[in-house]
Order: structure tokens, then sequence, then C-alpha cells
């Protein structure tokens, strides 16, 4: 790699880390302002719910503490702060795993389906006015929904 190579990759570095930064602290604010939930919070509620509309019988989908660590890239230890939290607000239960006492499931509850529902369109906009940019700066396009792509 030579020095060219190198000054783009750190600048392309730099430019999703200024991304991320930018795109966090407004996901924050804004969820926080509005709904009462940070962007971590509102992450694992939102694993949790899309958990559950995969399966048949909803209110049976359980997540490992462990499992749900990795799909919100959060440590063990942050991640069990943070579900005790939820779970003070009412929006999880744990549970012990009967087959290994030392296991913790968590699942979401009906509050936390509701406040999850309330904050989504909050999450997404944020998300569509801070990444359409610069995806359709950097040559992608939006999506078309079915309803914009019909003749009037």
């Amino acid at each position: 790699m030579n020095d060219t190579d190198t000054g783009f990759v750190v600048m392309a570095w730099r430019e999703l880390l200024a991304r991320h930064a930018e795109v966090s602290c407004a996901l924050e604010r804004e969820l926080s302002d509005k709904h009462g939930l940070g962007v971590s919070e509102f992450e694992v509620l939102e694993r949790l719910v899309e958990g559950q509309s995969l399966c048949t019988e909803p209110d049976t989908v359980k997540f490992r503490v462990q499992e749900l660590a990795g799909q919100v890239h959060l440590s063990q230890s942050a991640l069990s702060r943070l579900i005790a939290r939820l779970e003070r607000e009412g929006l999880v239960a744990r549970a012990l795993c009967e087959a290994d006492r030392r296991g913790v499931f968590v699942h979401v509850t009906e509050e936390g389906r509701r406040r999850h529902a309330e904050a989504t369109p909050t999450h997404r906009a944020v998300l569509s006015a801070h990444l359409f940019p610069h995806l359709v700066n950097a040559g992608y396009a939006p999506p078309v929904s079915d309803e914009a792509s019909r003749p009037v």
C-alpha cells in the first residue's frame, strides 16, 4: 500500500467515524427527547421485537443475554445493566434458564412492544435524514415504495 492509498484509507475511516457519530448523536437526542429511550435501549427492544415477529408463538420467544450482547455490540456486563434499567421500566422481563441455572433469558413485555412501536418512526426518520443523503451522494438510490412507483 503506497502513501496515497494509506491517506485515502485513513480519510475513509475518519469519514465513517464522523458519520457514525453524527447519526448516533442524532438518534440519541431524538429517541431520548421524544420517547425516553437511548439508542442501545431501542436496539435491544428492536432485536427482541424482531425475534418475536419471526415466531408463530411470539410470547414464547426469549433471548439469552449472551446471544443478545453479540447482536447489539455491547459487553455482557453493559447489556446486563441496560436490561436491568429496561426491566425497572417494565419494558422487558428476565427469567433463569431452567436447564442451565447460570443462563438468563430476556423477553420484551407488552409495554416494551408499545414503546418500541412509538419510537420506531422517529428512529427511521433520523436514519433516513442522516443516511440517505450520503448514500445518494455515493451513487446509491433510496428504495422506492410500492405506492410511489404506481402510476397515477
